[in-house]
């Protein structure tokens, strides 16, 4: 009974880091929970309305112009998005406190085709609970957040890519 119950946990070990590898670094496997409303609009002030993305996989990204990890990331988010809003991936990249001039000066230089969405008293930011910035949700099309990733992710590279690719096929 021994041998059989190592034999098990050895089993379940081998299942477990098996399907913890395919989660590319820093992609994180969260209890499921229903996604807050994202009541917001744009940095033109029109509001965002996420049900125009209903039955779509969710990129629910939080950042800011001051963050390191931040500047560093939103490029890749660009690269990432040009590829995969073809594919059928809905963005909300949503800025967190801060105000248009200094948000519009930041993307025209470093992502100029990403569409800011703007928490500026951070009552959206509150809602969802990020632990840092920057962070990102990968919200499932059933209003479902899934996934969660703390810190900068290089998301243009193939490994995020064929991720989230992964995601969107039925």
């Amino acid at each position: 009974m021994k041998r059989l119950s190592i034999l098990f946990i050895l089993i379940t070990l081998n299942f477990s880091t098996a399907f913890a590898e395919k989660l590319p670094a820093g992609i994180i496997k969260t209890p499921p929970f229903e996604a807050p409303v994202l009541k917001i609009s744009d940095i033109d002030g029109i509001p965002f309305n996420p049900s125009e993305y209903q039955g779509k996989w969710f990129f629910v990204h939080f950042w800011a112009s001051w963050c390191v990890p931040c500047r560093r990331e939103v490029p890749a988010i660009q690269k990432m998005w040009q590829v995969m809003q073809e594919e059928g991936l809905a963005l909300a990249f949503i800025n967190t406190s801060e105000d248009e001039d200094t948000v519009f000066s930041f993307l025209s230089i470093h992502a100029p085709e990403l569409r800011a969405l703007m928490d500026n008293d951070g009552q959206v930011t509150e809602m969802w609970q990020p632990r840092g910035l920057p962070a990102t949700y990968l919200v499932d099309p059933k209003g479902i957040v899934r996934y969660q990733a703390l810190g900068g992710r290089e998301w243009h590279t193939p490994n995020y890519i064929n991720f989230l690719r992964s995601l969107l096929k039925p």
